[in-house]
Parts: structure tokens; C-alpha cells; sequence
């Protein structure tokens, strides 16, 4: 997929992957007013919406964080236009206070909140099943399985978020927001954007007292309409084969599902359900009847198992239910064809085609004496310099550093091994005001510049307020670099490359009434030290700024401009192999040449941030030039 495709006017095909195809849903159903903040699984939606944005009249923000995002599309929507936002399913968490509130509200406008969760946890703190936010919410749940129907459902989703005066929430899982697929591109019929007049009367949006009550009634009444409408939705799928095994599933796990069927050779009815809450309970009836065995393929949670469980009771008494509680699939982890194939031969007595456990185990095998490969530091990366000069500093002082949600969460991860604790965005602070109230060592707090604009302000508020014994170390990359370098408060521009008034991190800090700032270059690793070690003496609260551009991103901007990206060599003559590049720095451009065991950098990944030149005893790191 290229930008191209997003923009382009229907009819048509692309090939996308499914973030992107929300993104075109959205455009074509005429969205007016995007804010989200950057979280994988989602974050090729909000850079897809920052790319094109120059070629549509939408407005769009990259918030401070997913509160704010969702707020403000919020706002947007209360006054009658559509609006969009979009986060991982940790960052629900954070705009959860609002969410609940603007169910008893509602809206005005077209909005859709797109919610991933993300199985396995490739890139979040925890495995957190979203889909339980829509009944708590009484928010009516969509799920997709693939970019063909996400494009559709988000389209849909507007037009049901308008028949209602309700948010829709579309849940998603990585496995769905990462797939790819020909998507039918339909005409662009955009009107344009034009800001309209507040009809409402005073109070509309107001929920507290007698109005709350009011609101509760409305709901449970609005939400009794919508399940009556999705018993008969094509949201959802019945494959009725007259066979009396079934399943039930959704999402991700439709698509194992179907896999795991054609593998073992079974021909199951399968009741796909796009509409997860609220559950179309007498079209799931209606699907137990026929049946003596039922399977239900989902990740995490057995919410599907237990709502079916229930709708059995009186539907079917007796048909056999097999998932989770019956032990044959995991709550925790993701699911492939092979662990669905797996816990189905099982349940059925048949025998799999291949013998998954056997290959597993031939691979755990082949495995050994291969090196670990844990995630690492990118070549420059700031984080990798602090962390050292940090370590350094912190010699012969004993100290608890509790850490953040960023790039430097790798910091706990071999070969560095350094990280006491980590909780959630911004919860560094508030952790080490707690350490420091019961341990006898000096507490260190560390926080990236985006996690701090997004949720660590209110813990250094309470620490200045407090006079807590900490010292808080901000490391300031200029971007949100973990998510893909999106623009950061402390940018002069937004979405689109729109201009946007940054704000410094030293003054905010000032204005919050602490003025013991230290700020420090890592790149010039030896030279912090010093500053550092001072700034740790010194009773807290206080601040440390790490201040140096992401690497990949100074990169980016260099090659914009045309300017060339320096790097570094050994000096073979001169290096005496002492290894304290890559035993005391561990970076990845650096490894040992096998013919004559010095070092040796990789130039198609060196950076040039020139750490490694100074840490050298011998000087044997220079400037590679004319090659």
C-alpha cells in the first residue's frame, strides 16, 4: 500500500493492510475530526490519517494522550461532526474516566473509538482483553477479521454511532490490525468542512445527579434497541454446513478457526460474530439448537464462552461447550492455526496431520548454542549513552531506579540489566514517590520526554507539592520514537507537518516551581557523568534532562535535507582490543572481526554518534572517510 491508494478515488481495488483500511473507511465515510495518540497496534492509523492529511479538509491532532484523544473527538462530535479515534487497548485505560461519562451522554456526530488489544504482548505491558470496556460502558462492540470487513464496519460504525447518539467501539487484536488484503476502494464523497451551530439545549451533555439517572435510564433502553437490531445484522455470519459440531468465534479467532477446520477436514457450522456487545443472544440461540458440540475459538478472556454458556442454559441444555473452562485453549497468549488445530483434534478425538508439539521441540532443539537476541538499543540511540553515563555516575551508590513505558524499557533486558520496576505511562514517578518513602537507597526515576508530556506532569506535580527524595532523569529525543518518531509536545508541528507551538520541557518544569534542572549532552557521555553524579548528591526533588534527537530520526531529517550520514571505523594499527566498545557499550554496529579479534564496525549501521570514539583508552575509533 502506498499513500497513494488512501487517497485515491473509487471505484478501485489497493492492497492494505487493516489499520490502513480503517483509515480509508474513515476517509470515506466523510470523518471530520481525528485525534489520537501513537500505540501499537494502532499506530499505522493515526501516521496513514497524518500522511494524507494535506490531501483532505479533516482536522487532526496527535494528542498529549488518549484521554485528551478521545475528548476531544468527543467535543467534535457533540457539536454534530464526525469524529475518529483510535489506541492500544492499554491506552483505553487511560481515556477510560471519559469513556464511561460519554456513554450516558452521547453524541450528536458520528465516533468511532478503534481499541486493539494485543495478545502475546509483542509491545505492551500486559495481555488486557478491551472487549470487557463495551458491556461495563454499555458501548456498542465491533469486531472485524480482516481489512476488508474493518473498512466496512468503521463506515457502518459512523452510521450506527448517528442512528443512536452513541460511540462505537471497534475492537481489534494485532494479528487483525497487522493483516493484509485487497480492499474495494468506493468513491470519495466528501462535503466540505464547515464548522455548524450548537443546537442543543443548556445541560445536554451534562451527567451528574438527577441528569445521570436520567441518562442510565436512556442507555439501558438505547442498548436494548441496538441487540434487537444486530440479531439481524449481516455484521454477522452463519455457516450452516448441518453438521452438530459448531463454532463460535470472532476476530482473529475466526481466522484460526477456519484454518484449523480445513486442516483437520471437518466441516463445523461456524457462527461468526462481528456484532460482540450486544450479543445477538437469540441468534446465538438460534445457532445452539441444532447442535451437540460447540467449540468457541477466542483469545484471552472466555467472554464469548461465558455469554454462550448462559444463552445455552435455556437454548440447549444440553449441547457440550469446549474452551477455556474445560482447559483445551490458554487464556494467555495468542492463538495460531496450529494451537487452535491442536485443542480441536482434542476435543474431538482425531488425530492432527502433523505433529505440532514434535516440530516445536526439533526447533527448541536446533535452538541451542544459538545466541539470545533480546531486543536492543537502535546504533546512536541516545538512551544507550545516558543509561551508560547513569551507571557510571551511580558507581558505589546504592539506588532503586524505577522505570517508564518508552525505548528505555529495554534497559532491564540483557546485556544492560538495569530497572527496578515498571508500571504504565507516567507511573515512574508516583512508584518512586512511594520508594522513597520506605527505602533506605537513593531513588532514581526515568522517563522519556513523550511519556512525560502524556501522563508523568501530574506525578512531578505531586512530587514538587510533597518535597519528595527523588531525582527524575528525562530523556528527551525531540519525538514519540518507540511508536515511529510521531512529533511530541516539544515539536514545531503537528499531524501533517502542521505547525504547532512547542513547548520546552525546563520551562514547564520551572512553572510547576522546581528549578534544580540539570541538563546533559549523553553524546558527550564522559562530559555527563560529572553533572549527573552532582545532581544525585543533591536532596529531591530534581530533574536531570538527557537531552539528544533519536537517532533514526536525526537520520531521517538528515537525508531530507541531502546531508550525508557520517560513520565511524577501527583503526586496526591502533586498537589493542580492550572490547570496551562492545563489553562496556553494547552497541550493535560494533562486533569482533573473526580475523583478528578487534573490533570491527558495520558501516551500513553505524550512526556516528561517536560515544564509542570516546570511550575508547586507545583512540582507535575514527571517521571513516572515502569509502
Amino acid at each position: 500500500m502506498v499513500a497513494e491508494d488512501v487517497v485515491r478515488d473509487g471505484p478501485g481495488k489497493a492492497f492494505m493492510i487493516c489499520n490502513e483500511a480503517i483509515v480509508r473507511g474513515a476517509i470515506e465515510a466523510d470523518v471530520k475530526v481525528i485525534s489520537e495518540y501513537p500505540g501499537s497496534p494502532t499506530t499505522e492509523i493515526l501516521d496513514t490519517l497524518s500522511e494524507v492529511s494535506p490531501k483532505f479538509d479533516y482536522k487532526m491532532e496527535i494528542s498529549i494522550n488518549e484521554k485528551v484523544a478521545l475528548e476531544t473527538c468527543a467535543g467534535a462530535s457533540m457539536v454534530g461532526l464526525r469524529s475518529m479515534t483510535a489506541m492500544k487497548s492499554v491506552g483505553m485505560n487511560v481515556a477510560s474516566d471519559s469513556f464511561f461519562s460519554l456513554s450516558y451522554t452521547g453524541v450528536k456526530g458520528g465516533m468511532v473509538i478503534v481499541v486493539a488489544d494485543d495478545p502475546h504482548a509483542h509491545s505492551s505491558q500486559s495481555e488486557q482483553d478491551g472487549r470487557s470496556f463495551g458491556p461495563n460502558a454499555y458501548i456498542p462492540m465491533i469486531e472485524p477479521s480482516d481489512p476488508v470487513e474493518a473498512k466496512m464496519m468503521v463506515k457502518r460504525a459512523f452510521a450506527l454511532s448517528e442512528k443512536y447518539g452513541v460511540p462505537v467501539m471497534m475492537r481489534t487484536t494485532t494479528r487483525v490490525n497487522h493483516q493484509s488484503g485487497i480492499v474495494d476502494l468506493e468513491k470519495l464523497d466528501r462535503k466540505p468542512f464547515q464548522k455548524i451551530p450548537w443546537t442543543h439545549p443548556p445541560g445536554r451533555f451534562v451527567t451528574v445527579a438527577e441528569s445521570a439517572r436520567k441518562f442510565k435510564h436512556e442507555l439501558l433502553e438505547r442498548t436494548k434497541k441496538i441487540e434487537e437490531e444486530f440479531e439481524s445484522s449481516d455484521l454477522n455470519t452463519v455457516r450452516e454446513t448441518g453438521s452438530d459440531l459448531g463454532i463460535v468465534t470472532s476476530g482473529a479467532g475466526y481466522n484460526y478457526a477456519v484454518d484449523a477446520a480445513k486442516i483437520l477436514g471437518i466441516e463445523p457450522s461456524i457462527l461468526k460474530l462481528g456484532t460482540t456487545y450486544p450479543l445477538p443472544k437469540k441468534l446465538i440461540g438460534s445457532f445452539l439448537k441444532k447442535l451437540k458440540t460447540v467449540i468457541i475459538v477466542e483469545e484471552l478472556q472466555p467472554y464469548l464462552e461465558l455469554h454462550v454458556t448462559a444463552i445455552a442454559k435455556d437454548a440447549n441444555p444440553s449441547v457440550k461447550i469446549f474452551g477455556k473452562w474445560t482447559g483445551h485453549f490458554s487464556e494467555s497468549l495468542e492463538y495460531n492455526p496450529n494451537i487452535v488445530v491442536d485443542a480441536m483434534a482434542k476435543i474431538l478425538g482425531l488425530k492432527p496431520p502433523v505433529d505440532y508439539d514434535a516440530i516445536m521441540a526439533k526447533a527448541k532443539e536446533l535452538k541451542k548454542g544459538l545466541e539470545d537476541r533480546p531486543p536492543t538499543f537502535c546504533p546512536g540511540c541516545p538512551h544507550r549513552a545516558t543509561l551508560y553515563a547513569l551507571k557510571q555516575a551511580t558507581k558505589g551508590l546504592k539506588h532503586i531506579l524505577s522505570t517508564d513505558i518508552g525505548c528505555y524499557s529495554m534497559s532491564f533486558l540483557d546485556p544492560i540489566n538495569y530497572g527496578d520496576s515498571l508500571l504504565s505511562m507516567g507511573a515512574c514517578l508516583g512508584v518512586a514517590a512511594g520508594m522513597q518513602y520506605g527505602a533506605q537507597e537513593k531513588v532514581i526515576a526515568m522517563i522519556g520526554d513523550s511519556t512525560f508530556w502524556h501522563a508523568g506532569m501530574p506525578g512531578l506535580v505531586n512530587a514538587i507539592h510533597h518535597n519528595d527524595d527523588f531525582t527524575l532523569v528525562i530523556l528527551d529525543n525531540e519525538v514519540t520514537a518507540m511508536t515511529g518518531q510521531q512529533p511530541d509536545p516539544g515539536r514545531d508541528y503537528n499531524a501533517g507537518g502542521q505547525p504547532a507551538k512547542p513547548l520546552v520541557l525546563e520551562d514547564v518544569i520551572k512553572g510547576m516551581g522546581l528549578t534544580d534542572i540539570t541538563i546533559v549532552d549523553p553524546y558527550q557521555v564522559k562530559a555527563a557523568v560529572g553533572p549527573i553524579k552532582e545532581a544525585l548528591s543533591r536532596k529531591g526533588p530534581n530533574v536531570i534532562i538527557s537531552r539528544r534527537a533519536c537517532a533514526l530520526y536525526a537520520d531521517r531529517n538528515k537525508r531530507r535535507k541531502g546531508e550525508a550520514i557520517l560513520t565511524n571505523k577501527v583503526d586496526k594499527d591502533v586498537c589493542k582490543r580492550p572490547y570496551t566498545c562492545i563489553r562496556d557499550f553494547y552497541c550493535p554496529a560494533i562486533s569482533i572481526d573473526d580475523s583478528d579479534r578487534k573490533a570491527l564496525i558495520t558501516k551500513e549501521l553505524c550512526d556516528r554518534c561517536d560515544v564509542c570514539a570516546k570511550l575508547c583508552p586507545f583512540g582507535s575509533i575514527k571517521l571513516r572517510e572515502g569509502e
